[in-house]
């Protein structure tokens, strides 16, 4: 008997992020290492992958690592795995070749060569559980699905999938191996949800050659340029805007060096043909063809076109500034959470004077699987346990109902949060505990060191700004030395607002001294006083809360009586009556008269009253 735990560390509940760790008995199969793209609250944020710290403390249980397909969301986060896990990675011929450019980028996944490339016919044994393969259909080449057997039945991951009769060689589902698995005996399914709500039969999602057909005729009637926004790893949906570009006489010009080294792989691999041998062209030689000869493939940093969008219609991009005759084609379906930005950059882009059109504004061109090829595939497999993964909880939600149309009892479909542990044991599969997972922000090169606490502070600079309180105490004589300097960034406009300035500077003097007269002086107490004070006066006069800093500088005693010492002598020195060149001059002629006298001999010790002697003034010197 073996027991069987599914564990999600993302892709549920949240859009893309897909990693789940399948554990049987003690080994451990990690199922795609994805990451997801920041939403609009995550101020700053680059991307965001799983936590790892449950798997930290169970890295000798690790199998191995197993990838469906090349997209972000599913090799994302590979470079920041295998800086930290030594174990292997198996994918499709094409699929390492991506996670291999995708850990080029990480300074510590460099070196990492424990890549292995299996197909559709590929079992792999190991102690617990034997894991074998098959093909899927996706916007990208040899897409796979993969299945774990155990003495329990076979846990299947779909991975991303959709059902089309008309895909290409490379892409095609293999409907008969499907079949088989389901004959076998499938005890539970993870299956993608993504496109699950679609419902409506004039919805269904668009077969690959009717969208191939309407690239081509949008190109055809435009005049000037065209901008196409694609996924760099959709190799579908370039290999379509390549066949567009030769059938209307364009050229295809790349920007960027990850869309530029994924698509001379796909190339390299056979994965991309080029109908014409110089159908590519440096983007350096843009200027040497017409608008009308112009296409222009942008995939953006990481592969996420709408940023660099933004920066063509701001004049911001280094290569290309979108001018009236452009068209902007968007061929990517983006996610709902990113609505408001697509939105965004539509806008923009018509302030520039270009035309935008979008894919998924005429056909539903979703690679994900709708309502039937859910149900088509339950019916195939026909599992024992359902378990909806990769979409959000309405997604996840409509899955299962799908499944349950099909005569599946509720009881035996899960909708798992991130840490949910899902075990099956004596003859049951049930939510047995959970996992602290949280998500881990990345930011710059710095991987996991941006927390909740830093994005609240982050949203409320962005929100009602910064407000700074500087203060000079003297705590030894329990008093201010120096009035309070107040400063302000994003909250209001300081020239407009002196009264208010002048009289939050008054609030911090009267609390700073309030404290400074308490016989229980705590500094702690200080800062949160002012704090406290301020918050409410600034809300009471503006209705903001803006984030608070105050600064309390103390005077170090015993250099701030030096200092003043120090400013004695050259106050002294100055009022003598040489001028202040020779007053320079005069330590060096007393320490060449010293040497003809002879060495003198050190003092035993130097007292501070000894050290801060009054000089002789110069006209004492001089009589000397």
């Amino acid at each position: 008997m073996s027991s069987v735990k599914i564990i999600p560390f993302g892709g549920v509940r949240e859009n893309a992020k897909n990693m789940y760790a399948v554990e049987i008995n003690d080994e451990i199969f990690i199922l795609d290492c994805g990451l997801k793209y920041p939403e609009n609250e995550l101020l700053g944020i680059d991307i965001v992958i799983p936590d790892f710290e449950y798997l930290r403390t169970r890295k000798k249980d690790i199998a191995g690592v197993f990838l469906t397909h090349g997209h972000a969301d599913a090799i994302g986060a590979l470079p920041y795995f295998v800086s930290e896990f030594d174990v292997p990675v198996f994918g499709s011929e094409l699929t390492i070749e991506l996670a291999k450019i995708a850990c080029e980028s990480e300074s510590k996944a460099k070196k990492f060569n424990d890549f292995h490339v299996v197909t559709e016919k590929t079992e792999i044994d190991f102690k617990h559980a034997t894991v074998s393969f098959f093909k899927t259909t996706h916007s990208i080449p040899e897409s796979l699905g993969i299945v774990l057997g155990t003495d329990e039945g076979s846990i299947v991951y779909t991975g991303d999938f959709k059902f089309d009769q008309t895909a290409a060689a490379g892409y095609q589902t293999d409907f008969a191996r499907l079949a088989q698995i389901g004959q076998s005996g499938v005890l539970a399914l993870m299956s993608d949800s993504a496109n699950a709500e679609n419902t409506d039969n004039r919805q269904q999602v668009a077969d690959e050659y009717e969208i191939a057909d309407l690239i081509s005729s949008n190109f055809e009637y435009q005049t000037g340029r065209i901008i196409v926004a694609c996924k760099a790893s959709n190799i579908l949906r370039v290999q379509q805007v390549l066949n567009a570009a030769a059938e209307n006489e364009r050229k295809v010009f790349l920007t960027g060096r990850d869309l530029e080294k994924i698509v001379q792989t796909a190339i390299r691999l056979d994965k991309l043909h080029l109908p014409e041998d110089d159908l590519l062209v440096p983007i350096s030689e843009i200027g040497n063809y017409k608008d009308d000869q112009i296409v222009v493939l942008e995939a953006g940093r990481s592969g996420e076109p709408l940023k660099s969008l933004q920066k063509m219609a701001l004049r911001r991009h280094k290569n290309i500034e979108l001018h009236k005759g452009d068209l902007v084609y968007i061929t990517t379906t983006p996610s709902h959470a990113m609505e408001t930005m697509v939105a965004k950059t539509r806008d923009m882009i018509y302030r520039a004077g270009a035309e935008v059109k979008a894919i998924s504004d005429e056909i539903n061109s979703s690679g994900h699987a709708s309502r039937n090829d859910l149900q088509l595939l339950m019916n195939l497999l026909q599992p024992r346990y359902v378990v909806p993964v990769q979409g959000e909880y309405r997604l996840l939600a409509a899955n299962a109902e799908w499944a349950k149309e099909l005569g599946i009892a509720p009881k035996d479909i899960f909708i798992l949060s991130k840490g949910d542990v899902l075990e099956y044991q004596k003859g049951k599969m049930l939510v047995a505990e959970k996992i602290t997972v949280g998500n881990t922000m990345i930011d710059g090169i710095g991987v996991g060191d941006i927390g909740n606490i830093v994005l609240h502070d982050r949203k409320l600079l962005s929100e009602d700004g910064i407000f700074i309180a500087v203060v000079t105490i003297d705590q030894r004589k329990r008093k201010i030395i120096d009035s309070p300097k107040i400063t302000s960034r994003g909250f209001v406009y300081v020239k407009n607002s002196r009264d208010l300035m002048n009289e939050s500077a008054e609030i911090v003097r009267k609390s700073v001294q309030q404290n400074l007269d308490n016989k229980e002086f705590d500094w702690s107490q200080l800062k949160q006083d002012v704090r406290d004070k301020l918050n409410h006066f600034l809300y009471e006069q503006t209705g903001r809360h803006p984030v608070i800093l105050p600064v309390i500088m103390e005077v170090n005693q015993y250099n701030h009586r030096r200092n003043k010492g120090q400013s004695n002598k050259k106050d002294n020195a100055n009022s003598g009556s040489t001028k202040g060149k020779g007053t320079k001059k005069r330590p060096k002629k007393r320490e060449n008269n010293n040497k003809a006298d002879g060495p003198k001999k050190k003092p035993a010790h130097r007292t501070r009253r000894t050290r801060r002697k009054k000089p002789v003034s110069a006209g004492e010197n001089k009589k000397n």
